[in-house]
């Protein structure tokens, strides 16, 4: 391997960490907020639950976690089933590089996968 091939090896290496540094906050943060949303979910009763308690419910585990991308406004509260479904859809613009930036987008509910 020559030089400029280690040189440019070293520059897609190093844009790579770059990119992976940036994101992994992004993506723990969206696990804490599935994380969340499904824990409300699971420990509110669907028959006396409202949906101004659930919303104070994600807010305070939102303080908790430090989840700032989503707020308690954001939440799309159902019933299905007779089950409480807390559901959100985000997007999180990730500065990489001077004007260059990745842009994510997010989409978590409380459901289970059928």
């Amino acid at each position: 391997m020559s030089l400029i091939g280690m040189a440019l090896g070293a520059v897609v290496l190093g844009a790579l960490l770059l990119v992976f540094l940036k994101v992994v906050p992004v993506v723990s943060e969206y696990m804490g907020i599935r994380r969340s949303i499904s824990t409300v979910a699971a420990a509110a009763d669907p028959q006396t639950a409202t949906v101004a308690e659930l919303r104070t419910a994600f807010s305070k585990r939102a303080r908790v976690d430090d989840i700032t991308s989503v707020s308690s406004a954001d939440l799309d509260i159902t019933k299905e089933d007779g089950k409480i479904v807390i559901s959100v859809a985000y997007s999180r613009k990730v500065p990489l590089v001077a004007n260059v930036s990745l842009l994510i987008d997010f989409s978590a509910t409380s459901a289970p996968s059928r």
